[in-house]
């Protein structure tokens, strides 16, 4: 990962390490080091505080309590919010510098598991970075609710969409790559990951262009470069037709298009309310089983973690309304007529590059021809891998993204003011 700032020492100003008065043996150097780098400003933590295990591997475990006065260590007890684990060499590392924690984390030897935001953050809130452009998690009030965003870097924004029922933190890849270029702001769209979910909305590609252009406007940001993965790919578009103004150039990550073959089912989902989410009709474990089996390397890894965001969204009332609204306007989406989705892409005036997976089951390579015919400019790369080129081939992924963005480098700067 970049440099993304420098260090502060023992006599920060930043809450020291407090230990609880009942008896426990003393942690280890480096868990210590990480809590008394402890910066709240990093991590907007619940306001009821958050309990996170940091667990050595053969080496017992310790919990992470942070609440409005910090941070202090405890034995571990109940169920956590986030868990932290890895060997006491990576922990060594992490102690001494985050982009080893972040290496090591997508090389599998550092897994963070069930709340990526609080799990994540925490190493973010515990690197001692002070500098602009450190990796910061924060809440960010709009007009449509608050929309929770991770970011990184300075330079040109870039704000990354992520796909159906994922998160921000699908795109710290691309985080730890561009960071040292740009600064990349990833979102959680409404309804999903760590950002309000209010009932009764559209959940389609307008509402969410809606949310990204109010993200935009409280963030002072006049124009952007955008990113989009699955369904984000969508809603980027949408931004860039609806408000080609605030977008510089758009990267479409296996992007959601609408569909040009007969959809059975369309008619009868016509008449399925979404709001049907808000009742489980299934039990936890056999909608975690059935998710777990669709993806492939759902147990470990990058793919883990996803299954685990999803989840903690799905499996609140609120998350399933959501994403039962949203599937459904994908799956729905008009493709011809006056107002039909490709007729409208050929209005498209941002520079637009598109990235395919070759195994892609979702979004077939083939859509590749008919965006060429609607966007003869449009660039395209072509990837071994599935539905999230980020994730499975980043590193070309985001040479390729890289290289586009710079393209556009001298257009006008994103910041008002």
């Amino acid at each position: 990962m970049p440099d993304l700032g420098s260090r502060t020492g023992a006599g920060s100003n930043y809450p020291a390490l407090r230990y609880e008065t009942r008896p426990m043996a003393a942690p280890p150097r480096p868990l210590r080091t990480l809590v008394e780098r402890y910066n709240p400003e990093v991590l907007d933590v619940p306001r009821r505080g958050a309990r996170i295990r940091l667990e050595i591997s053969d080496d017992g475990a310790w919990d992470v309590l942070l609440d409005s006065e910090g941070a202090r260590l405890v034995e571990p007890d109940g169920a956590p919010q986030a868990l932290l684990s890895a060997d006491a060499a990576t922990w060594r590392a992490v102690a001494v510098d985050l982009r080893g924690g972040m290496d090591a984390f997508r090389a599998r030897r550092l897994t963070v598991r069930h709340n990526l935001h609080l799990g994540v953050g925490l190493l973010a809130a515990t690197s001692g970075m002070t500098e602009p452009g450190r990796l910061e998690f924060a809440s960010v009030r709009t007009r449509v609710g608050t929309i929770s965003t991770l970011q990184a870097g300075t330079g040109d924004p870039i704000v990354a969409v992520p796909g159906l029922g994922g998160t921000k933190v699908s795109f710290l890849p691309t985080v730890a790559a561009l960071a040292g270029e740009f600064r990349v702001i990833a979102l959680d769209l409404p309804g999903f990951g760590d950002s309000d979910k209010p009932l009764g909305a559209a959940y389609d590609a307008a509402y969410f262009a809606r949310a990204v252009v109010a993200l935009l406007d409280s963030l002072e940001l006049e124009r952007v470069h955008l990113v989009g993965n699955s369904m984000g790919g969508r809603v980027t578009l949408e931004v860039g037709l609806r408000h080609p103004e605030r977008v510089r150039r758009l990267v479409l990550l296996s992007s959601s298009l609408a569909w040009r073959r007969e959809r059975p089912w369309a008619t009868l989902l016509r008449f399925v309310r979404p709001e049907l989410g808000l009742f489980q009709v299934a039990p936890r474990g056999v909608v975690e089983g059935i998710v777990r089996r669709m993806i492939p390397g759902a147990e470990s890894g990058w793919a883990a973690a996803g299954v685990d965001e999803f989840l903690r969204a799905y499996l609140t009332p609120r998350g399933r309304a959501a994403f039962y609204a949203a599937a459904r306007h994908i799956y729905m989406e008009e493709p011809e007529g006056d107002n039909g989705f490709w007729p409208r892409l050929r209005t498209l005036e941002p520079p637009a590059l598109f990235v395919w997976g070759l195994r892609d089951r979702l979004v077939p390579v083939a859509f590749a021809r008919h965006v060429t015919d609607a966007l003869p400019n449009a660039e395209h790369v072509e990837l071994d891998c599935g539905h999230v080129p980020q994730l499975e081939r980043p590193r070309e992924t985001h040479a390729a993204m890289a290289r586009f963005l710079r393209a556009g480098a001298r257009a006008t700067p994103g910041a008002r003011g």
